[in-house]
């Protein structure tokens, strides 16, 4: 955070050293094969299950379920792997107290759901454990397919594009794959370099070759890979920040939340990490909530988000707001940025009070100042370096049915594309559908 290095009230090392193992160590604790056995018979295994219709792979549950109670969970590892070869993370990022555990029929009757995403976590783990990969390749085809990013999406696709036989080269900007896996979330939620091991394990299915540092541009056109490659499909995510729009956003301390993050995820020693005294988050997603909750277990002694809508309309979801609540993050609801104040660095963010209008949200004149020595900036992303010749809609790359762009022989999913939630699970449907539609169209 170089900006942040002109800030005298942004320092490392707030908190003792032993207090940092603690502070980031996994979220939820792994079920032990009794308790998977326990929360597992909670299942009703219904026959038209709404957990199933509410996970955007389309995962079998009750099967998987059953299986665990049966006392096979490898074989529900394959039943999860079969629709979200991601399923491990997924079980550990997705937020299922909005999806497949608020449809279950446990949540209706009992306000008390199937642990389903633990059940999840307890069956991957079990079988990528094994360092076994559970597919095989069919015959090789003969054809070539370049997927350009190595998130989610572009994982997913290049997974099953493998396992039917196509020779799959991955491009992505960065030195490690994994996107938003690797750099995107918060480092309790896949502590032990899960990300970076799950890819390993994916990658074991053969038939993929990964390319780093390559991003689209000079050296990499979608023109050249159309030509030496018999299908594209882009996974490119959503490179850029939105700006504040507000005096002083360019002053020392206020940063980006996803390059915050990202560093957090690489960093090997967490107390070298400077964090401000006093930090706000600008935004209501994911993101600002992980900002928030890891600026706090960095040693930050104040931390607010400011959201400019009311907290029913917050991205993140309940179970994180009160996550947040509950490490001691303040929620300001229904502000926005004003100006940030300082000489050369934050000191106050001045916040205007909104309020929703016919025309539209409105700020009402009335503000108010609080401190802050970083300012934290989770306010959405854009696409940046999309090819031209795409069509972009809503600022994002245009696709109809499984992905297909404007651009013969060109796919697009995940972050980059127009469509379903930013989601990691949506993102793995989305890369797993596109290349179901590219295997068609190459006819091999």
């Amino acid at each position: 955070m170089p900006n942040s290095q002109l800030t005298p009230g942004i320092v490392a090392g707030r908190l003792p050293d032993d207090s940092y193992a603690e502070n980031f160590a996994d979220l939820h604790a792994p079920l032990d094969a009794h308790e998977a056995q326990v929360a597992a018979d909670r299942c009703y295994f219904c026959h038209d299950a709404p957990c199933v219709t509410a996970c955007p792979t389309s995962i079998d549950i009750p099967l998987f379920i059953r299986q665990i109670a049966t006392g096979t969970p490898e074989a529900a590892a394959k039943t999860i792997f079969d629709q979200n070869i991601l399923g491990g993370m997924c079980a550990r990022v997705c937020p299922t107290e909005t999806l497949c555990e608020q449809a279950c029929v446990r949540e209706a009757a009992e306000g008390k759901p199937v642990m389903i995403g633990q059940l999840q976590r307890y069956a991957t783990d079990r079988l990528m454990e094994k360092n076994r990969h559970p597919y095989t390749r069919a015959p090789e085809t003969g054809k070539r397919v370049a997927v350009v990013g190595a998130g989610p999406a572009g994982l997913a696709c290049a997974h099953r594009l493998a396992m039917h036989g196509h020779d799959v080269t991955v491009y992505d900007a960065r030195n490690k794959p994994g996107g938003l896996n690797e750099y995107g979330i918060a480092a309790y939620k896949a502590v032990d370099r899960f990300a970076e091991r799950e890819v390993s394990w994916l990658l074991q299915i053969g038939g993929i070759r990964l390319e780093t540092g390559k991003a689209l541009g000079a050296g990499l056109t979608l023109e050249a890979l159309r030509e030496d490659f018999d299908a594209v499909f882009l996974a490119i995510g959503l490179a850029g920040v939105n700006a504040l729009r507000a005096p002083g956003e360019d002053k020392a301390g206020v940063e980006d939340a996803v390059s915050f993050i990202a560093e957090l995820r690489q960093a090997s020693d967490l107390s070298a990490l400077p964090i401000g005294r006093n930090v706000v988050v600008i935004g209501g997603g994911m993101t600002a909530v992980d900002a928030a909750v890891q600026a706090r277990l960095l040693g930050a002694q104040n931390v607010t988000i400011a959201y400019r809508r009311g907290r029913d309309r917050m991205g993140a979801s309940k179970f994180e707001q009160d996550l947040a609540a509950s490490r001691g993050v303040r929620i300001l609801e229904n502000v926005q940025p004003k100006a940030i104040h300082g000489n050369g660095s934050a000191v106050e963010i001045e916040l205007e009070y909104t309020e929703e209008t016919p025309e539209g949200l409105k700020g009402t004149g009335e503000t108010f100042r609080i401190p802050a020595d970083q300012v934290f900036k989770a306010i959405g992303q854009t696409l940046e370096g999309a090819p031209e010749g795409l069509e972009i809609a809503g600022g994002k790359i245009a696709v109809t049915g499984a992905g297909q762009t404007s651009l013969p022989g060109v796919w697009a999913g995940g972050d980059c594309a127009s469509g379903g939630d930013d989601l990691t699970v949506t993102a793995v449907a989305e890369g797993r559908d596109a290349a179901e539609a590219i295997h068609a169209a190459l006819g091999a």
